[in-house]
């Protein structure tokens, strides 16, 4: 298979992520595909143009729909479709086909792995196709299920109305699943060859295709503009629900594009397709059985949005305020936590294959610290800035200086979990490459339950905090955010126990000695952040374009450099790492 071009991954071998100082050493160290480090680059690059792409989006929807009616209606359609979409693709599949995949490449043959491509290919197409057809009949139980007034009041309760609309809207994006769960299945095919570029910009290619075709067949079925609400609460008018009708529609050409973008690659790699299917194959029901506890071990973020949707369904524009925050807060866990991962796999598969549980461990632990590295400052960053950040992506048309308000607490609430948002992104698929799906899963299992109580407690609890007549629930969407980042945290932390007893240990003293001093970086340069901030919010008066620029980017710059000067004087190993690699390669070029 040596003398194959189209089996050798498309980048070259670059520096390891624990000694970059000796290329040599190095190399020698390194498995044949490309290093997380140089991966999770090229991942990091696309991902970041998909997730700017992606407020670009959401701006969009902030604009034409605001926080309310209609924008609650689209999230709770969209709801069922992007969960399944995490649980079946993102999640449960890409972790579970990468390490049955990789391990036929490494202990049978080339063809064989390409035969169980094709045979997962096709058997997740089928049971898809089942499930959303299911969906579509099942909607309106569903939209029912997760829009049940847990405040008990009267006069909260989901309009029925609205409840139409979000039903109509889920069967409308239902598809959405099947399209980006085959998607998912390519990007993992090509990531196990070394090919990270292109299956990373597909969700560049669904937010375009989402946003330009979405907006095109909003205005159609509108004919034309369509006038802004008038309040949060009123029943829009019928053109303004055909023009989410319209932004629905888009989202599911968005998923097709993310599928079609990545075929030619696909069949580059060597991937050639057959109509065989088998559910009895010994490679498929492996695959199945990986997948089973994974839909729960790797789903259980997107289950608790879930019951985060069903607890604030009873507050008017709760929903929308949660979702256009924890947007925010899926950029930095996008660019850093699941490009790493993304790349981490193929690499942890290998060397679990391969019996080196040394140099596992090592590339875990180093990977690990380059999320925390890059997770805690952005945490702090959107802690700090996050009423600049909001006002500047959100605050236009529709959506008003209340909402960024809103929005911007639930956005710190949010962002207290960050780092272990991301860090579950590393640590969670790393049983899978030990062939354990059940560790995670159990974990996962307990993280729900326990979440659940705590959700409804916590936005009890804020419901009675800053209760006005423009905020008769207080901040209560506030405590259903930040439920959900305390129980991420404390799911990160069983993981790893698990994970140290599983591998004997994690570097463990390293991993901390690292996160302290970039606790201690971070803390001085959220108060850069927020004292810049301070002093110009303090001079400018209107907020203009130009004002909310500066008022975010200026405090953003001092806050990078602050960071990169305190870390430097603690010498933070893995900046030193980074910087290292990135002299190396700029001598060889």
């Amino acid at each position: 298979m040596s003398e194959n071009p189209q089996n050798q991954p498309e980048t070259e071998e670059p520096e390891s992520l624990a000694d970059p100082s000796s290329d040599e050493a190095v190399l020698e160290e390194l498995p044949k595909q490309a290093s997380v480090a140089r991966s999770a680059g090229i991942v990091s690059i696309a991902v970041m143009f998909s997730r700017l792409l992606g407020l670009v989006r959401e701006t969009l929807f902030a604009f034409y729909f605001g926080a309310g009616f209609l924008y609650d209606a689209f999230i709770v359609g969209f709801r069922i479709p992007n969960l399944l979409r995490d649980l079946f693709a993102e999640g449960a599949l890409s972790s579970a086909f990468v390490k049955v995949f990789t391990d036929y490449q490494v202990k049978n043959d080339e063809k064989e792995a390409w035969r169980l491509a094709s045979l997962i290919f096709n058997g997740l197409a089928v049971v898809l196709s089942v499930i959303c057809i299911a969906g579509i009949f099942l909607s309106p139980l569903f939209v029912k299920a997760i829009t049940y007034n847990y405040l008990g009041d009267p006069n909260h309760f989901y309009p029925p109305e609205k409840a139409a609309l979000a039903t109509l809207l889920m069967q409308i994006m239902f598809p959405f699943i099947l399209l980006v769960a085959l998607a998912a299945l390519a990007m993992g095919v090509l990531n196990t060859k070394g090919r990270f570029g292109i299956p990373a910009s597909a969700s560049t290619a669904f937010n375009l295709v989402s946003i330009v075709f979405g907006l095109g067949m909003a205005y159609w079925l509108a004919g034309g503009p369509w006038e802004k609400a008038v309040d949060k609460i009123a029943v829009p008018s019928d053109a303004s629900q055909w023009a989410v009708i319209g932004m629905s529609i888009g989202t599911l050409m968005g998923g097709a594009a993310q599928l079609l973008i990545q075929v030619p690659s696909l069949f580059k790699v060597g991937f050639r397709f057959s109509w065989k299917l088998s559910f009895r194959d010994e490679g498929v029901r492996r695959v199945m059985r990986l997948m089973g506890p994974a839909i729960v071990g790797t789903g259980a973020i997107q289950i608790k949005v879930l019951v985060d949707t069903i607890v604030a369904s009873g507050i008017d524009g709760g929903a929308s305020w949660l979702n256009y925050a924890f947007r925010l807060m899926q950029f930095p866990i996008g660019v850093f936590g699941v490009a790493i991962g993304t790349a981490a796999i193929p690499t942890l598969s290998r060397l679990a294959s391969e019996g080196k549980l040394d140099k596992f461990r090592n590339t875990l632990s180093d990977a690990t610290k380059l999320v925390l590295l890059l997770a805690v400052p952005s945490a702090c960053g959107l802690i700090a800035l996050g009423t600049p950040i909001v006002s500047l992506v959100y605050e236009r048309g529709q959506f008003d200086a209340f909402d960024t308000n809103m929005t911007s607490w639930a956005l710190t609430a949010y962002s207290i979990g960050l780092a272990a948002y991301a860090a579950i992104k590393v640590v969670s698929p790393a049983f899978f490459a030990l062939d354990d799906a059940k560790t995670p899963m159990y974990i996962s299992v307990a993280s729900i339950l326990v979440h659940v109580p705590t959700s409804f407690g916590m936005m009890q609890l804020l419901s009675t905090v800053g209760v006005s007549p423009e905020r008769p629930n207080g901040y209560g969407h506030v405590g259903v955010a930040l439920a959900t980042s305390v129980v991420a945290t404390v799911n990160l932390l069983v993981l790893s126990f698990f994970m140290r007893r599983k591998i004997d240990r994690l570097n463990g003293r390293d991993v901390l000695s690292s996160l302290v001093r970039i606790v201690i970086a971070s803390a001085v340069m959220s108060v850069a952040a927020y004292g810049t901030y301070y002093l110009l919010a303090g001079y400018f008066g209107t907020k203009t374009l130009r004002v909310q620029l500066v008022e975010a980017f200026v405090p953003m710059a001092i806050a990078g450099v602050t960071f990169l000067i305190v870390a430097k004087l603690l010498r933070i190993g893995e900046l030193e790492t980074m910087y290292k690699s990135l002299s190396a390669k700029l001598r060889r070029s």
